[in-house]
């Protein structure tokens, strides 16, 4: 992956031709209808032709209802519901899956990502730039939520291969040809960066606003985000068997240390290394060694057991109709939620 080079949020760009914009849905009744007015103002502004892809995933509230309703006034606007919570980049995949148009923006439900800041991403789709992310200029976060994003961000690193990945973020643009590169992906443990990375190494960041939540809490709690990280770690890169084999190594020259300074001290003082003490750290610590590789090998064999599975990555319920009206009834239709 290149290393993305960040650009000043003050650029304008000229229509598209055509943006699909992916929305993963969850406990999100209250904030759909303004999520969709602002998103649907923004996106006509911006491409000739446009459509919303709102994924439901496995939310308790009435957000389907809410989605099935928009979708019903407006044929630009898509609705998938999922059969339970699969994840956000579970529900994502679904989307870019079904998107049609050759420009897919990815954002969240909470309007933290302002729908007006698209702009700042399409100005920085140059014909040498693949992906562009929207990384905030100050996030609205808690401590403990930061400090799990940046050890989310430093897994991403090691699985995407660059220090641009420090900037990534759920608020991104992209070419829909990009998906090629994994439309036959069917793991459960799924990272969208990390799948654009196996398309393209042409990566760029943009400043961006971001606003407070509109209302909810964030789904991605401290716990949740080390989890993600550790599932990226073990999932998309061989990083943590290297250092495994590493640390074993290394234990392995002080094993042999240990060895040659007992046999030194036997023939030359006539006695070996006194104390139990002594004798059970060394045992102590090259159990805790052996338990860890292990424990890193046995991650690595559950994940391919977990495939062998074939445990699909998520299970679509119902769909809204995604067939165009006749441009007739288009324009009857057609209302702002």
């Amino acid at each position: 992956m290149a290393d993305a080079v960040l650009a000043p949020a003050d650029q304008t760009t000229d229509r598209v031709d055509g943006i699909s914009a992916v929305v993963p849905v969850h406990r999100s009744e209250a904030i759909l209808p303004l999520l969709i007015a602002r998103l649907t103002t923004a996106l006509e502004a911006l491409a000739t032709a446009h459509e919303i892809i709102l994924v439901d995933d496995g939310s308790p509230d009435r957000s389907w209802a809410v989605i099935a309703d928009a979708a019903s006034h407006d044929d630009r606007i898509h609705g998938i519901r999922l059969m339970r919570n699969f994840g956000q980049h579970n529900a994502l995949l679904v989307g870019i899956r079904k998107a049609r148009y050759p420009l897919i923006v990815t954002l969240d439900d909470d309007l933290q990502n302002p729908p007006e800041e698209i702009t700042h991403l399409l100005a920085r789709l140059t014909p040498d730039v693949d992906v562009v992310y929207g990384t905030p200029v100050s996030e609205q976060h808690s401590l403990w939520r930061s400090a799990a994003s940046r050890i989310t961000k430093y897994a991403l690193e090691e699985a995407m291969g660059a220090t641009a990945a420090r900037s990534v973020s759920a608020f991104r643009l992209f070419r829909t040809d990009l998906r090629g590169a994994f439309e036959r992906y069917q793991s459960p443990d799924i990272s969208i960066d990390v799948l654009l990375t196996w398309a393209t190494t042409r990566f760029a960041v943009v400043n961006v606003r971001q606003e407070p939540r509109a209302g909810g809490q964030s789904g991605y709690t401290f716990g949740r985000l080390v989890h993600h990280a550790l599932n990226m770690m073990t999932g998309f890169t061989t990083r943590p068997l290297r250092i495994a084999s590493l640390v074993g190594f290394l234990f392995t020259i002080f094993g042999a240390v240990v060895f040659i300074v007992v046999v030194v001290r036997s023939f030359a003082a006539g006695d070996s290394v006194p104390g139990f003490p002594f004798l059970a750290s060394i045992i102590a610590v090259f159990a805790g060694v052996q338990l860890l590789i292990l424990g890193i090998m046995g991650e690595y064999l559950a994940r391919m057991h977990l495939r062998l599975l074939e445990r699909p990555p998520y299970v679509v319920a119902e769909t809204t109709p995604v067939e165009p009206h006749p441009p007739q009834q288009r324009d009857a239709r057609r209302t702002t939620p």
